[in-house]
């Protein structure tokens, strides 16, 4: 729990300074800057897709993913969370739209990728931190950002990486025999693909309900278990 504990940190840092210098960043200059980082999300979520293993289990865990999360719908709830948090600090209506905006995009962001699956499966079963320390780096830097460009909604997806990253870390133990290189690679190619959905949605392409995909990283380990993979 370290290295999620140091990963909150720096998202929070990261966007204490994005708040910071965000009055000094001209409208232009951050909806060209949101773009270029869209392009970037894009492009990590190509690479770690192109990393499966089997496709076919990449299909199905997106698939079967993708009905699951619709039929509870992940996204309302994820939404409903961030209209709290916008209510509750929001001074005006357009605020209020940023901050629910940057608190659900930042969440899938940071949570999502491959690196927060694999650090935090190889913070629970070696103790190895060095994937959730790089990422620590990558977040900051997109937190600094986000934050500039969407406010104080970014600063509360942290809530949601710890969670998410420690309950990973803490389960892996538990998981640690159906956890083959094969299960963590469908875990990391079904959680890469739904960043490639975020990074369309942030350029304005898509509007994917990233959010109702999430149940798609859980299959593979499903597989695991039947030792299908």
């Amino acid at each position: 729990m370290i290295a999620t504990l140091v990963n909150c940190a720096v998202i929070i840092a990261g966007c204490i300074i994005g708040l910071i210098i965000k009055g000094g960043i001209p409208e232009r200059v951050s909806n060209i800057i949101m773009n270029a980082l869209a392009l970037c999300v894009i492009y990590i979520g190509i690479s770690g897709a192109l990393e499966s293993t089997n496709t076919l289990v990449t299909i199905i865990s997106m698939a079967a993913g993708a009905l699951i999360g619709e039929l509870i719908d992940i996204d309302k709830y994820i939404n409903n969370l961030g209209n709290i948090i916008q209510n509750k600090f929001s001074n005006g209506k357009n605020s209020g739209n940023k901050i629910a905006e940057g608190f659900v995009t930042s969440s899938l962001l940071f949570c999502v990728g491959a690196m927060a699956i694999v650090g935090a499966l190889q913070a629970g079963l070696s103790g190895d931190y060095e994937t959730l320390y790089a990422k620590s780096v990558l977040d900051g830097i997109s937190s600094i950002i986000f934050s500039a460009s969407l406010g104080i909604g970014v600063i509360f997806s942290t809530v949601t990486v710890f969670i998410y990253q420690g309950l990973i870390t803490i389960g892996a133990s538990f998981l640690s025999s159906v956890l083959s290189d094969g299960v963590i690679a469908g875990m990391t190619a079904t959680g890469s693909l739904m960043i490639v959905g975020l990074g369309l949605n942030l350029l304005g392409v898509t509007n994917i309900k990233i959010a109702n995909m999430l149940p798609g990283v859980i299959i593979p380990i499903i597989f695991g278990m039947f030792g299908v993979i």
